[in-house]
């Protein structure tokens, strides 16, 4: 996609304010294009958490992966250049939007202001890492028209053979969740909670979980994409909470740990409803979440635009949106009429049944895609329902996997 192309959100979908957040100065910062031997520092992440760990049933989702711990992913100097990019006049000028979701969030701009950012998350090795996080082979060849992928059974995180694909929507590369306050603000919730501490001491309580009585960073939901990898972009060295809020099958609420600087985390995002927790203990939270879909069309796509609509340039988005799913629709109708000629040509029967079972499965799929791409009068920019919990029952997505099967 030439980013000539790409259109600039309207004034009216942003608040237009730019926080103080300390940055390295511009002349500082090593120039140069994204190298993967230079700004990828990839360490394992010590436990990759499975949807059976969150007592969620084995089913749900697209992949046993759950969550994982922390892991390294970037060099110090990549989040250095990242933050250059970011935090530039004209992404803040033109990719900023708000919501009752999340304050703060810079959308859109990657293929535009921040080159450096956009190719990180297009080059083979990060993906490489991704996927092989998320339980999942992930093939780096693109698919060319007319011809299909050939895809091959690896084995995955919990025994299930799957074959995957991940490719990107350009919107969704890279938007960022901000938080920040004022050194006086940080100096005032730091006192209160060695008050709270020395309190708890006296009473014989020490050692009782922390909880902030503020407003998360970003409330309760599930993400509108399979995958997400959450990235932090602030030193969280004097850090207290921040961490990712998980609900599992149980109702019970259990808490993975924020990334340090230049880390990250891999969450199916989609199934799992989580919110960002508010930390203590420093300025700014500054995380980067980039947002992943499987471009086999042989698995389900339970991607909604429900929490991505409302903060987003509607043109740019349903272009691209439109896009990949008709392309999954486009291969899914080569591959059947390979099937049909194949089996005229052995003289085979047609087999009515798992036609008519395509045949259904394809026209769910579109009407999903046209409920998805609402008429942009009717979107009321930043107001977020919740629907979204609840967009993909558990019966549908059961039913979706073992027709896929």
């Amino acid at each position: 996609m030439d980013i000539s192309d790409i259109s600039i959100p309207v004034a009216a979908m942003a608040p237009h304010w730019k926080p103080i957040i300390d940055s390295i100065p511009p002349n500082q910062v090593a120039a140069g294009d994204f190298d993967p031997d230079q700004h990828l520092q990839y360490e394992p992440p010590a436990k990759i958490h499975t949807m059976k760990d969150l007592s969620l049933p084995e089913n749900t989702g697209i992949s046993p992966v759950a969550v994982s711990e922390p892991f390294r992913l970037f060099t110090t100097q990549a989040i250095h250049r990242m933050r250059a990019e970011v935090l530039s006049q004209d992404v803040w000028e033109n990719c900023q939007y708000s919501s009752n979701l999340a304050q703060c969030q810079l959308r859109g701009f990657a293929a535009r202001y921040a080159p450096f950012v956009y190719d990180a998350w297009k080059t083979p090795e990060t993906l490489s890492v991704v996927s092989k996080i998320a339980g999942l082979d992930l093939v780096t060849d693109r698919m060319t028209l007319g011809q299909s992928d050939l895809y091959s059974p690896v084995p995955c995180g919990a025994g299930i053979k799957l074959t995957w694909k991940f490719t990107l929507v350009d919107f969704e590369i890279a938007h960022i969740n901000i938080s920040v306050k004022s050194d006086e603000q940080k100096k005032e919730e730091m006192a209160a909670f060695v008050e709270k501490q020395a309190f708890d001491e006296d009473e014989g309580i020490a050692g009782c979980p922390f909880e902030l009585p503020d407003k998360p960073i970003v409330d309760w939901h599930t993400d509108s994409y399979p995958f997400v990898c959450v990235t932090m972009l602030s030193d969280c060295e004097s850090m207290i909470g921040g961490e990712t809020a998980l609900r599992t099958g149980t109702g019970e609420i259990v808490k993975v740990r924020g990334p340090q600087m230049g880390c990250a985390v891999i969450l199916q995002g989609r199934y799992i409803e989580h919110q960002a927790l508010r930390a203590l203990g420093t300025t700014e939270r500054i995380t980067m979440v980039t947002s992943f879909r499987p471009r086999s069309p042989n698995l389900p796509d339970d991607t909604v635009l429900t929490t991505v609509r409302p903060v987003s340039n509607l043109s740019e988005l349903y272009s691209q949106y439109s896009e990949y799913r008709l392309e999954i629709l486009e291969e899914r109708v080569r591959m059947q009429l390979r099937v049909l000629r194949e089996n005229k040509r052995g003289g085979k029967k047609v087999n009515v049944k798992l036609l008519k079972d395509f045949i259904r499965d394809q026209t769910e799929f579109l009407a999903e895609m046209n409920k998805q791409m609402v008429d942009e009068e009717l979107v009321k920019m930043g107001s977020i329902d919740d629907s979204h919990l609840h967009q993909c029952s558990q019966g549908d997505a059961v039913a979706k996997r073992k027709r896929a099967a």
